[in-house]
């Protein structure tokens, strides 16, 4: 079973219907027992990382993600769920985050150049390291696919954790990996069928 964690934040029942759409067995949950009991967890999350991130302690959920995390659960974080998993985000202040994966999230506005958009809303091509092989999410998906991206910050100075990027003028992480936590900044659920083909390999993942 995996979990989807329900801390009130954000539509979520989209993601849902994508995982039963591939025929997981998903479901929303804010009961501790229930999401340690999962196979594997997924953190969604949209708004403002500082609001969420209290939201989450606030549930008591928080505590729970992390250690059923650190004992090797695959946990999926997407779009603001994966900023979460970083150390802290520099959004409307600075706001401490789960630390599972190392590295900050900031506003890209200053590295993008004059006249792109921001928010950076649309479908880019993912781009995977050349040195290292390609991370097991995406292994059923090729160099240059498209997904679809609706973001302000990202998250930066993560090094070996990055397993691809996105170009919108530079380079920006689009996703990270770091033992079996893994953090999406594009939204799969809304990414046609190569969305559901990430997705599909988290749930083939063991736990």
């Amino acid at each position: 079973m995996i979990a989807i964690v329900d801390y009130g934040v954000g539509n979520i029942f989209s993601l849902y219907s994508s995982f039963r759409h591939i025929g997981a067995d998903a479901r929303l949950s804010s009961d501790p027992g229930e999401i340690r009991r999962a196979d594997k967890i997924v953190l969604p999350g949209v708004g403002a990382f500082g609001d969420a991130a209290q939201k989450l302690r606030d549930s008591g959920l928080a505590d729970v993600v992390s250690e059923e995390a650190e004992k090797g659960k695959p946990l999926l974080g997407i779009c603001l769920g994966m900023q979460l998993l970083f150390e802290k985000s520099f959004e409307y202040g600075e706001h401490k985050g789960l630390g599972l994966i190392p590295g900050r999230v900031v506003s890209m506005e200053p590295v993008v150049p004059e006249g792109y958009k921001v928010p950076h809303i649309g479908w880019n091509a993912l781009h995977f390291p050349k040195d290292r092989p390609k991370s097991p999410i995406f292994r059923n998906i090729r160099e240059g696919d498209f997904v679809y991206f609706v973001h302000t910050y990202y998250g930066t100075d993560c090094g070996e954790s990055v397993i691809a990027t996105t170009e919108y003028g530079p380079e920006l992480t689009a996703a990270v990996a770091a033992g079996s936590v893994y953090g999406l900044q594009f939204h799969p659920e809304k990414s046609g069928e190569t969305g559901m083909k990430i997705l599909k390999a988290f749930c083939d993942m063991e736990g």
